[in-house]
């Protein structure tokens, strides 16, 4: 049996259940040595976030996709199965679209589309693929381990009595984007409740005034289909917005830039997001892994000024210091100076220089 993947979370559940046999097509954005059958036409790009959601908006309002099929090796893969999805045109190829393109096909293959809006569903998907490949039993064992790992998480949470923290994760940072479907899920496992999300629906754009009237005390921004190094590269549309220094998460020093496949992409790895955002909303009863160092960044940094000892927040990304004049040399042995004081030193060497 010949199996096609147009969307990254049915790969990613084909290769956690051991399945990757079967696999002969996947998507350019699938983590996978699979030949690339669908592509897109934003791939490789270098647009804004404010750039891709204008793109995005324009092609939905012409109906046209961002996305295409390589037809030519397609026909020569002639696959039995083809796993869609029908949940959002935006981050992947629609069923409808690729309906119309194995039209041609000499071999019509079947298509089974994916359509999870909560976690549940995202787990019945995970039993529907291996139930298509005769491999249902892959699924239910998969899911059982999974299903001890989000136990451990619920039972330490009941036993600390700790208590469920006003978050908001963000899809999307400019505009910003409230989460949806499975996230907000996710997030209650997480021991969380982020009342600006739509639970099974589709996220939106929540105003800033939203935001800020809400304050939450943690802050997890995971744009759609962007790691951690991308979304840092434009997080100043975030900090430089009026009253973020008045936000609780920021005051908190509880911001975060999270990669968004732990909880944009339905696949299984969901378990792992929601390990992740257990340590970020209740550390105290779950100390950070080490195995989610590359995949989540803690924006602030706290930090003791050697001049004035005093405490002040150090960025990981665009940082408050980049805006000075780049003539401080740094000195691991005494550490980074506060704002008054860096600007003190920077203005002092300047006057030196003149």
């Amino acid at each position: 049996m010949k199996v096609c993947s147009f969307l990254p979370a049915a790969t990613s559940m084909i290769y956690q259940m051991g399945l990757e046999e079967f696999l002969c097509g996947v998507t350019f954005e699938c983590h996978s040595d699979k030949p690339k059958v669908v592509r897109s036409y934003l791939e490789g790009n270098n647009h804004t976030s404010l750039e891709i959601d204008k793109i995005v908006s324009e092609s939905k309002q012409e109906g046209k996709s961002l996305y295409y099929i390589d037809e030519e090796l397609l026909q020569e893969i002639a696959p039995d199965i083809i796993f869609t999805q029908d949940v959002c045109n935006v981050c992947q190829i629609s069923t409808s679209y690729v309906e119309r393109a194995i039209y041609k096909l000499k071999k019509q293959p079947k298509i089974i589309p994916l359509i999870p809006r909560n976690l549940d569903d995202v787990f019945d998907n995970a039993i529907t693929i291996a139930k298509a490949l005769g491999r249902e039993d892959s699924a239910h064992h998969l899911l059982g381990e999974l299903k001890k790992r989000t136990d451990t998480i619920l039972n330490k949470l009941r036993k600390n009595n700790a208590p469920l923290k006003r978050v908001m994760v963000m899809e999307w940072l400019d505009p910003i984007y409230n989460c949806g479907h499975w996230i907000p899920y996710q997030i209650a496992q997480a021991g969380g409740v982020d009342m600006l999300s739509n639970p099974a629906g589709y996220s939106i754009i929540t105003p800033w005034g939203k935001v800020r009237q809400y304050n939450p005390a943690v802050l997890v921004v995971a744009p759609c289909g962007f790691n951690v190094e991308r979304a840092s590269r434009e997080i100043e549309k975030l900090t430089q917005l009026d009253g973020w220094d008045d936000l609780k998460a920021v005051k908190n020093n509880a911001v975060y830039i999270t990669d968004a496949d732990l909880y944009t992409c339905p696949s299984l790895h969901l378990i792992d997001g929601i390990e992740l955002l257990a340590s970020l909303f209740h550390p105290d009863i779950f100390p950070p892994e080490e195995r989610f160092r590359k995949q989540c960044k803690k924006l602030y940094t706290l930090k003791i000024c050697p001049e004035c000892n005093t405490e002040f927040n150090c960025s990981s990304a665009n940082c408050w210091c980049s805006k000075l004049p780049n003539i401080m040399s740094m000195n691991p042995g005494k550490g980074c100076l506060c704002p008054e004081c860096l600007e003190k030193a920077v203005a002092k060497k300047l006057k030196l220089q003149a």
